[in-house]
């Protein structure tokens, strides 16, 4: 097999400037030790074993490895495609294409037998100087490859969970009724942009023709404030609906449920207190409603 890049970047890159007179800074590669400056050519791998002892390794070495992944795709079990921790799954992929007429069939073989079953083939190959773990399947008439992750690539999450939060009924039911509300059939039906590179294409242009960016649409959230989480939940739900074409009428806003009543006081009130309590309530309702 032959794998060719499944996914290609538009990601912007920049170039490292000399800021005072905008030149551009190059990195040049000495050797160590006669200072000469060497051209890509002349540059080769070396492992480290100590400070002092550096052993060469060559094109040759690697590609002369007594490893089966070395020259082929081997490929280990096949598994259910619901059983694959997604937590393994690499950000690479590549479609696996046929290296000749003799593969052709086989191939084709384990592309049709593949896509009979809801299984995927578990699959060991050499990339970039390393043996890496895959996932062959089919998509379309071709053959994808996930690049996977050993399993002491993954962290245990667990140290990461956050303390326990004292989550109401009812705010679990309208996060329910938002995820509804967002939820589509397949991926595809959304219209996703990178808004951030488009931004970003819009400054360059800007500083290009000497003036300001075009402002962005949508509202700067404030980081780090402080929100009312069954009110943003609300808002939310009456944003998607909007969204999506719905009246106005489902996404109504229900009371907030009243706070737990205080112990009493062992001394009674004044009535200018309480008062002032009568008054904080009325305003608490204003808001509800």
């Amino acid at each position: 097999m032959k794998l060719e890049p499944a996914t290609e970047s538009h990601s912007i890159s920049f170039r490292q400037i000399h800021v005072e007179d905008g030149g551009p800074i190059r990195y040049r590669k000495y050797c160590e030790i006669d200072g000469q400056e060497l051209r890509q050519d002349e540059i080769g791998k070396g492992y480290e074993i100590s400070k002092d002892n550096v052993i060469p390794i060559t094109d040759t070495d690697l590609a002369e490895m007594p490893l089966p992944t070395a020259k082929a795709i081997e490929i280990v079990a096949f598994v259910p495609w619901e059983s694959i921790d997604r937590r393994h799954i690499g950000e690479s992929s590549y479609y696996a294409s046929a290296d000749g007429q003799v593969a052709a069939k086989p191939y084709t073989l384990l592309g049709q037998a593949l896509g009979r079953t809801e299984k995927v083939a578990v699959a060991k190959f050499a990339l970039r100087g390393r043996e890496r773990l895959g996932l062959l399947r089919p998509y379309g008439d071709a053959l994808l490859l996930h690049a996977m992750r050993w399993d002491d690539e993954v962290r245990d999450p667990s140290e990461l969970a956050p303390e326990e939060s004292d989550l109401s009924e009812q705010e679990i039911e309208r996060a329910l009724a938002l995820l509804e509300t967002m939820s589509v059939e397949r991926l595809d039906e959304l219209e996703l942009t990178d808004d951030y590179r488009d931004a970003l294409v819009e400054v360059i242009a800007a500083k290009s023709e000497h003036r300001q960016p075009k402002p962005v649409a949508g509202e700067e959230q404030p980081a780090g404030q402080v929100v009312d989480l069954m009110a943003a939940l609300e808002e939310s739900v009456a944003k998607a609906k909007e969204a999506r074409g719905e009246t106005g009428e489902h996404a109504t806003v229900h009371e907030m449920p009243k706070p737990k009543k205080k112990a009493a006081a062992k001394k009674a009130p004044t009535k200018k207190t309480a008062a002032k309590k009568t008054t904080a309530k009325k305003a608490t309702k204003k808001r509800a409603s």
